[in-house]
């Protein structure tokens, strides 16, 4: 029993001291917070210790964000970037087109002889493309596509397989009222047969041949290219090893299979086609401006000479 009792003083003692200890949660809310400070605000020199205290944590802050990483969600690469927020012609680059996996052709036995200029070498068998090539013949139909659009032109983007029907839907959303789309088939006659397929009133009264063609899969499209051929309509197409640079008129060697060199491709053809409409709204305003500048100048002189008579 005493033995017992020497315990129970020692017992009760730790667990005041479990008790009064302040935990851990707490002793980092009172670093951290000014909430939790240990003694009260009583006099001026306590409200000074307080804002040195503040001035020096924010300067260590300041001191130490100098040497992070800034990278965010925003400025960083995203794979759903190159479909809802493509880059302009000007900022497409080599890493872009690298990261979508745009360098990668058809095996080496599938190698078209026409496509050689544009191969950079075989690695496992693969095809590797030579993407030195592909950005600048990617920023000319770039520029062929805002030249198009800023002359009132229409522009239709192709793509038949099912993971580039959602990219020919916004490359055409982004254009505007000048662009469609094609993403389920190509009819066959819908240029060379057209009164048969549309009637002889839509025919003839509305515009059904587009001024330019953007082909996304072109292998699988062969009759439409040859339609636009007919019907001398110029085309972009997005030409893998396999294939012959010259069934379109503006090639860009690229992986064809790829998702997202198609949605990297298209978003920057329909960039510079926005590019391009905003450049015909802005010509349009100073067109009408001029117009009713010069109306306003015929007016005055004709008052003016009414006033002398």
């Amino acid at each position: 029993m005493a033995t017992k009792a020497g315990l129970r003083p020692w017992l009760s003692a730790t667990r005041c001291m479990c008790r009064c200890q302040p935990s851990v949660l707490q002793q980092r809310r009172s670093v951290f917070t000014s909430s939790d400070e240990p003694f009260p605000l009583q006099s001026p020199d306590d409200w000074q210790l307080l804002q040195d205290r503040r001035i020096r944590f924010k300067m260590l802050v300041d001191l130490f964000s100098e040497h992070g990483s800034t990278v965010t969600r925003d400025n960083v690469f995203q794979p759903h970037h190159q479909l809802h927020r493509p880059l302009a012609p000007s900022e497409a680059t080599l890493s872009a087109l690298i990261a979508a996996g745009a360098h990668f052709g058809h095996a080496k036995a599938l190698l078209n002889p026409n496509f050689m200029p544009y191969a950079y070498g075989v690695r496992a068998g693969v095809t590797i493309i030579d993407l030195d090539s592909t950005l600048p013949l990617l920023r000319r139909a770039a520029s062929v596509a805002r030249a198009v659009v800023a002359r009132d032109g229409t522009v239709v983007f192709v793509g038949t397989r099912p993971d580039l029907r959602a990219v020919v839907r916004k490359a055409a959303e982004r254009i505007g009222p000048q662009a469609f789309h094609v993403g389920e088939r190509w009819l066959p006659g819908t240029l060379t047969n057209q009164l048969q397929l549309f009637g002889s009133d839509v025919a003839n009264d509305q515009r059904v041949t587009p001024d330019l063609v953007v082909f996304l899969n072109p292998m699988a499209n062969a009759h439409a290219i040859r339609e636009c051929a007919i019907q001398h309509i110029p085309t972009i197409g997005i030409v893998d090893s396999n294939v012959d640079p010259r069934v379109v008129m503006y090639p860009i060697p690229a992986n064809d299979e790829s998702p997202r060199t198609a949605e990297l491709i298209a978003g920057v053809l329909s960039v510079a086609g926005r590019e391009g409409r905003v450049m015909r709204e802005k010509e349009q305003h100073h067109k009408e401006l001029r117009q009713s500048q010069y109306k306003r100048a015929q007016e005055r002189s004709s008052t003016r000479y009414v006033d002398r008579e």
